[in-house]
């Protein structure tokens, strides 16, 4: 079945990615590609509408981004948000220039004209901006929609050719109902139908899976991620016991983490599913090494000599699952393709196992709509919900030498304080959370008896993208539930802090 599309034109901005997931909230599919995609291949790929996004280019700038006039001709319609709105004038006979005031942050702004992208949405109401440019004039055909007291041209449009241009960001949540905006503009502009649903996806790929896989045998580097698992989810659901899934325990997850695993995929599901138990072997390749890219590096290489072995026992293999998802393989930004990441989630493996083709159910869905699948799938919610962690574990949030005390002290650690966040209700509104072991030591009193331990510290950030974060505003009384706990029920933990630092300038992981 070809779902209905909207094309995403992107021209660089931050919030490309968030758009696309926007307009899939609201059923729609849609595709992120170049600025610099033809007319002719516009043409082809058959849209209902197109949304170009912002950019930190000015229209007039020598090396700005455009696209050809071309495209208001073929009766598709048109939303330009930011540097794209700014773009339809400057293409059609109208006028950008240098803005006298720039506007930054939250705005009010009010509808002069009433239109079909308005439809539902107060005459005043709050918009986020972020421009040094404006229009200045609109081409012939254009009205005036809505103004702010320093931007006369806050909305615009052509109603009868259907092209649109806002100068705010509809995408982000501070736009109080900037995704009703969109709404409007998939359905009651572009005519959206709303058939991009995750159940509908399940059903579409699982016949799409069967039909592709046949009676072929499949195999999948399970890491008990959301992505390797879903992945793995929907392949056992199309071709059942064709699916083989090996889990290499390198002894570096989370408490709980390996046996969770097991339970779901091989107890519940009964899914041919192999745990290669390889802890110590990792403990002993990471004996004496402190430097965070060398630990990574051990995991790695070991990582991959682990699954050849257990490949090698299986065999040749005709399909090799990999859990890419959309913003790996999206192709961003100003006519340059960005590097795909090829094999991100099991770097290093086709080069070791004897397969014929890459099979990758996920590589049209974002992370969000991942856990939608999953939860569409059945899976449990500890699985689905499951925040992101690293592929070197534990390792690179020890800092120095990974020593087993270290390893089940920060075990104990991070299991306590996931248990009262999500008792705290708080583990949906936390993009990532979990607890650090530092490299330095302070003296403290437990008991009666004098303590040397190494500085626990607590991490936990909200973010959309990973791209940038800020730190999580837990409740007082939630951290202070979460010290006394580690401190009372944890071996060797004497003293806790917590990371008030944003990404930037600090990563969200300390190594």
């Amino acid at each position: 079945m070809q779902h209905q599309r909207v094309l995403v034109l992107d021209f660089g901005g931050q919030y490309n990615q968030l758009i696309a997931r926007r307009v899939r909230d609201l059923k729609v599919y849609c595709d992120l590609k170049p600025c610099d995609m033809t007319v002719e291949d516009i043409r082809e790929y058959a849209p209902i509408g197109i949304i170009f996004t912002g950019g930190p280019n000015s229209v007039y700038g020598e090396d700005a981004p455009h696209v050809s006039a071309e495209i208001f001709t073929l009766g598709i319609p048109v939303l330009g948000i930011c540097y794209g709105a700014q773009l339809i004038p400057y293409l059609l006979g109208g006028k950008v220039e240098h803005a006298e005031t720039s506007e930054y942050g939250k705005r009010e702004f009010s509808f002069v004209k009433d239109s079909p992208i308005s439809e539902g949405i107060p005459n005043t109401s709050i918009c986020w901006m972020s421009h040094t440019d404006r229009v200045t004039a609109l081409p012939q055909g254009f009205e005036v929609l809505a103004s702010t007291e320093t931007c006369p041209f806050t909305a615009f449009g052509n109603v009868e050719k259907k092209i649109y241009g806002v100068q705010f960001h509809p995408e982000v949540v501070h736009s109080q109902y900037g995704n009703k905006l969109l709404e409007n503009f998939l359905y009651a502009v572009c005519g959206a139908k709303g058939d991009w649903t995750m159940a509908n996806f399940v059903s579409e790929q699982v016949a799409l899976l069967k039909e592709k896989i046949g009676n072929k045998k499949v195999l999948c580097a399970m890491s008990g991620g959301v992505d390797s698992a879903v992945a793995a989810t929907l392949i056992h659901k199309a071709v059942g016991s064709q699916l083989t899934c090996v889990f290499v325990d390198h002894g570096l997850l989370r408490k709980y983490e390996a046996e969770e695993v097991m339970e779901v995929f091989r107890d519940k599901l009964g899914m041919n599913l192999i745990k290669a138990d390889a802890g110590e072997r990792f403990l002993s390749k990471l004996e004496g090494v402190s430097e965070p890219e060398a630990k990574r590096k051990i995991i790695g290489s070991e990582f991959i000599k682990v699954f050849e072995e257990e490949a090698k026992k299986i065999g040749a293999v005709d399909f090799l699952v990999q859990g890419t998802i959309y913003p790996d393989v999206i192709e961003s930004g100003k006519g340059k393709s960005a590097v795909i990441k090829s094999h991100h989630n099991v770097g290093g493996l086709p080069s070791v196992v004897d397969f014929q083709e890459i099979v990758e159910p996920l590589r049209d869905l974002f992370k969000d709509e991942v856990r939608r699948v999953g939860t569409e799938l059945g899976l449990p919610e500890n699985v689905v919900q499951r925040q992101p962690f690293p592929g070197p574990g534990l390792a690179i949030r020890i800092m120095g030498e990974v020593t087993r005390e270290k390893l089940e002290t920060l075990r104990d650690a991070d299991y306590i304080f996931r248990d009262e966040i999500a008792k705290a209700d708080l583990n949906r509104e936390i993009w990532q959370y979990f607890a650090v072991i530092t490299n330095s030591k302070t003296v403290g009193v437990q008991g009666d008896f004098r303590t040397y331990e190494n500085v626990i510290a607590l991490r936990a950030v909200t973010s959309v993208d990973a791209m940038t974060a800020d730190w999580a505003r837990i409740p007082f009384d939630v951290l202070e539930t979460i010290s006394g706990r580690i401190t009372n029920e944890v071996k060797h933990a004497n003293r806790i802090v917590y990371d008030i630092t944003s990404k930037p300038p600090a990563t969200i992981e300390w190594e």
